[in-house]
C-alpha cells in the first residue's frame, strides 16, 4: 500500500494544477447538484418492527385525517380568572386559518380545559406532514395568539420541533481554535493556512454532496451536522498528519517532490487505516437495523471518505504550490545554522522517558481514574429527546413547560391505543376492555373515550401517562399497559405515539449496544494485529478504548443526565442521554483512537525492528509523533467543542462526548498508559506466532517498501 500511495503522492505534485482543477470542478457541480436537489431534514424517528411503529402505520391507514403533522396551542390566563369561550376562539380561529390546517379543536369543545379553568389546549391537524410544512407555515403557526390582551399563547408540537439545527458562530470558533493550533504546530501561516484550506475543501464537496442526496433519502436532521463535525475534525487531522511528515522530510534534505511522496506513502498509509476503520465503524451502525442511524453513519461514513481522498490528492497537490514555504522561514533562509546548533530535545521523549520511569503507578493511577469516571455510567438511561429538554427561550420548550405548569407532565407524553377488529361490535367491545384495563394502571392519569373510525374496524384511546415523555414512570406503564391488553382476545390492540415509539427505540439500541461494541473491539484487534503483526499490542489497543468509553460515558452521563456542572455547557434541564449517542460514540471514537494508535505504535514497532531496545523504541515513538498527536487531539477537542456551544440537545451531547472522549483516549490512554504498557512488556509486545505471521498479509504502514521506491521513481521520472 506504502508504494501505491507513493507514487499516487508523486504524481498529484507533478501534476499539481490537474488535481486542483478537478477537485474545485467537482467541488462546483457538487454545489450546483445541492443547491438544485437538496431537500428537507427529518426530525421524526421510525423503528420498523416495533409493536409502536406498526401501530402507528395502523393508525395511519385506519385514521387518514391524522396522517399529517400536529401540533398543540397551550393557552393560560394571564390573571387568576377562568379562561372563557370568548377569550379562547380566537386563538381557535386563528389556527384554524393557518395554511394546511385541516381542523382546531376548540378546547371547551372537547374538554381539554385543566381543573383550574386557566388553561387550555387547542388540538391543530394539519393535512401535510411535518417535513413538507412550509417556512411560511410554520411562521404562521408560530404567530398564532400573539399579542392578545390577558392571554399567554405557546404554540408547540411537531411544526415548532422539526427543522435541521442551525450552523453558525459557536462552530466557526472550533474551526478558529483549530487554525491556531495549525499556527503553532508548524510556525508557517502558509502550513497553517494549506492545511485549513484543504480540509475544508474536503468539507465543502462532502456536505455538498450529502445535501444533493436529501432530495432522494430521507435524512434525521442531526445528520449533516454530525457529518459536518466529523469532516471538519478529521480533514484537518489528516491533512495535519502529511503535512508534518512531509516537512520532516524537506528537513532532513528531500526534494520537494520526493518528500510529497514519501509523506503520502507513510504517513499517507496511516491515514488510509485511520479513515477506513472510521469509515467500517460508521458503516457497521447498519448492523442496528435502524434507517436514521443507519443514513446517519452512512453519511458520516461518506464525508470521512472524501477527507480522506482529498488528504491523499489534493493536499499532494497544494504542496507541489507550495514548496519550502510550508518551513518556518528561519528554517528555511538558515538551515546551515540551524543545523550546527544542537537541536532542544522535543517533549515527547521527556514525557515519555518519565512515563517509562514511573510506569506501574502511573498505569494504577491511570487505570483506577477512569475506572472511577466510568462508575456514573451505571446510572445512564437513553431516550428520544422531547421539548423538556430544549433550550428554555424555544417555543417548544415553552409550550412544553405551560403544558406541564397547568395539566401535567403526563400531558406532553401523551400515548394512543389502536385497537383493531373485525367488525363494528367487535371494535368496540373491545375497545372499552381496553379503557378498563388500562384505567387501572399503574402510571395512568386518565383515558379519554375511544373514537372509532368511519368502518368501525378500529379505534384509538388517547391514553394520559402520570409521568414526562422521558421519566422512568411512563416507560414502566408502557410495559404494563402491553401486558394488559395482550389478554384481550378477538382483536389486536397496541400502544403507540412518539413517546412509545421513543421508549421502543432506546430499548432496541440499549439491546444492540453490547453487540455493537463487540463487533468494534473485535475488528480492532484484528485490524491492529495486520498493522503491527502482534497479538498483544491489539488486546492492549482494545482494552485503553474500553477505558476510554467507559469513563466517557461516565462523565456525560455525569453531565447530561445527573447535571453536575451542567450550566457550564448550558444544559438548561438534566435527562436521559438521547438514545443512539451511545452506539454512535463508540462507532466514532474507535476510528480516532486507532488514529492516535497507529501514529504512535507504528514509530515504536519501525524503531524497534531497525534495533532499538523496546524501552528506547517506545521513547523514539513518542517523541517524534507527541506533538503531531497532541495538535491532532486539540483540532478535534476544539472542533467538537463548538458543537457544545449549539442550543440544539442532541448535537451538544454528541459534541461534548466526542470532545471528552477524544482527550482522555489521546493524552491519558494513548500519551500516557499506551507507553506505560510497552515499556512493561518489552520484547514481548512484538511477539507474533510463525504460523501466523506467515498467514498475516503485509500492510506496511509504516512505509518499509519505500526503501526502494526513490530509484524506481527516477526512473520512471527519466523515462518520462
Amino acid at each position: 500500500m506504502a508504494i501505491l500511495l507513493y507514487r499516487l503522492g508523486r504524481s498529484s505534485f507533478h501534476r499539481r494544477g490537474r488535481v486542483v482543477a478537478v477537485w474545485l470542478l467537482l467541488l462546483a457541480l457538487l454545489g450546483g447538484a445541492a443547491a438544485a436537489f437538496s431537500g428537507s431534514t427529518s426530525s421524526e424517528f421510525k423503528m420498523p418492527g416495533t409493536e409502536s411503529q406498526r401501530a402507528m402505520t395502523t393508525l395511519r391507514q385506519q385514521f387518514p385525517q391524522a396522517g399529517g403533522a400536529t401540533g398543540t396551542i397551550v393557552i393560560a390566563s394571564a390573571t387568576a380568572q377562568k379562561l372563557t369561550p370568548d377569550q379562547v376562539e380566537p386563538v381557535v380561529s386563528q389556527a384554524a386559518a393557518v395554511p394546511g390546517v385541516l381542523a382546531a379543536v376548540d378546547p371547551f369543545a372537547a374538554r381539554s380545559i385543566s381543573p383550574d379553568g386557566r388553561y387550555a389546549l387547542v388540538q391543530v391537524q394539519f393535512s401535510a406532514k411535518v417535513t413538507d410544512l412550509t417556512d411560511a407555515q410554520r411562521e404562521a403557526y408560530e404567530n398564532v395568539g400573539q399579542g392578545l390582551e390577558g392571554l399567554r399563547v405557546e404554540p408547540g408540537g411537531e411544526p415548532v420541533a422539526g427543522g435541521a439545527p442551525e450552523v453558525g458562530s459557536s462552530e466557526a470558533l472550533g474551526v478558529l481554535v483549530a487554525a491556531v493550533v495549525l499556527v503553532v504546530t508548524f510556525g508557517s501561516l502558509v502550513a497553517a493556512g494549506m492545511t485549513m484550506v484543504n480540509a475544508l475543501v474536503g468539507v465543502g464537496a462532502g456536505m455538498a454532496g450529502l445535501f444533493a442526496l436529501t432530495g432522494v433519502v430521507e435524512l434525521n436532521s442531526a445528520a449533516p451536522t454530525l457529518a459536518l463535525m466529523l469532516g471538519l475534525a478529521v480533514g484537518i487531522d489528516y491533512s495535519l498528519f502529511i503535512t508534518s511528515r512531509y516537512r520532516q522530510f524537506l528537513a532532513e534534505g528531500m526534494d520537494a517532490r520526493e518528500a510529497a511522496g514519501r509523506a503520502t506513502g507513510t504517513a499517507g498509509s496511516a491515514v488510509v487505516f485511520a479513515g477506513v476503520t472510521v469509515i467500517i465503524a460508521l458503516a457497521g451502525l447498519s448492523v442496528v437495523g435502524i434507517p436514521f442511524l443507519t443514513a446517519m453513519g452512512l453519511a458520516a461514513a461518506a464525508t470521512v471518505a472524501v477527507a480522506v481522498a482529498v488528504a491523499l490528492t489534493l493536499l499532494p497537490a497544494v504542496l507541489g504550490f507550495a514548496g519550502e514555504r510550508v518551513l518556518p522561514r528561519k528554517h528555511r533562509a538558515g538551515q546551515a545554522e540551524s543545523s550546527r546548533r544542537a537541536p532542544r530535545e522535543a517533549f515527547g521523549f521527556r514525557w515519555g522517558r518519565m512515563v517509562i520511569r514511573l510506569r506501574v503507578p502511573i498505569l494504577l493511577a491511570g487505570v483506577l481514574g477512569l475506572g472511577a469516571l466510568a462508575l456514573p455510567m451505571q446510572d445512564m438511561r437513553l431516550a428520544l429527546p422531547d421539548a423538556g429538554t430544549a433550550a428554555e427561550d424555544s417555543p417548544a420548550r415553552r409550550a412544553y413547560d405551560l403544558t406541564s405548569e397547568g395539566f401535567g407532565p403526563g400531558f406532553n407524553g401523551r400515548l394512543i391505543a389502536v385497537v383493531t377488529a373485525a367488525d363494528k361490535e367487535a371494535t368496540t367491545a373491545a375497545a372499552a376492555r381496553a379503557a378498563k384495563l388500562i384505567t387501572g394502571t399503574e402510571g395512568v392519569l386518565a383515558v379519554a373515550p375511544p373514537q372509532l373510525n368511519a368502518s368501525g374496524t378500529a379505534a384509538l384511546l388517547a391514553v394520559i401517562p402520570t409521568g414526562g415523555p422521558t421519566d422512568a414512570a411512563t416507560e414502566d406503564a408502557v410495559h404494563a399497559i402491553r401486558d394488559k391488553v395482550a389478554t384481550i382476545t378477538g382483536a389486536d390492540v397496541s400502544l403507540t405515539g412518539v413517546t412509545a415509539i421513543g421508549i421502543d427505540i432506546s430499548e432496541k439500541l440499549s439491546d444492540a449496544l453490547p453487540v455493537y461494541l463487540l463487533l468494534v473491539v473485535g475488528l480492532s484487534v484484528l485490524l491492529l494485529m495486520l498493522v503491527f503483526r502482534s497479538i498483544l499490542v491489539p488486546i492492549k489497543a482494545a482494552a485503553g478504548f474500553l477505558l476510554t468509553v467507559g469513563a466517557t460515558f461516565g462523565i456525560t452521563v455525569a453531565v447530561f443526565q445527573q447535571g453536575h456542572l451542567a450550566d457550564l455547557v448550558g444544559v438548561d434541564t438534566p435527562g436521559p442521554l438521547v438514545s443512539f449517542l451511545p452506539i454512535l460514540l463508540i462507532g466514532i471514537l474507535f476510528g480516532l483512537a486507532m488514529d492516535y494508535q497507529v501514529f504512535l505504535v507504528s514509530r515504536m514497532r519501525e524503531d524497534y525492528v531497525h534495533g532499538d531496545t523496546p524501552q528506547q523504541a517506545t521513547v523514539n515513538g513518542l517523541g517524534h509523533n507527541a506533538r503531531v498527536v497532541t495538535a491532532a487531539a486539540l483540532i478535534m477537542i476544539a472542533v467538537f467543542g463548538g458543537f457544545v456551544l449549539m442550543d440544539d440537545p442532541i448535537i451538544k451531547s454528541i459534541g461534548f462526548a466526542l470532545a471528552i472522549g477524544v482527550f482522555i483516549d489521546a493524552f491519558v490512554v494513548r500519551m500516557t498508559l499506551v507507553p506505560a504498557v510497552m515499556s512493561l512488556l518489552g520484547r514481548a509486545a512484538w511477539w507474533l506466532p510463525r504460523g501466523l505471521d506467515r498467514a498475516l498479509p503485509n500492510l506496511d504502514i509504516e512505509g518499509e517498501s519505500l526503501t526502494t521506491a526513490p530509484a524506481t521513481a527516477e526512473r520512471e521520472h527519466s523515462m518520462a
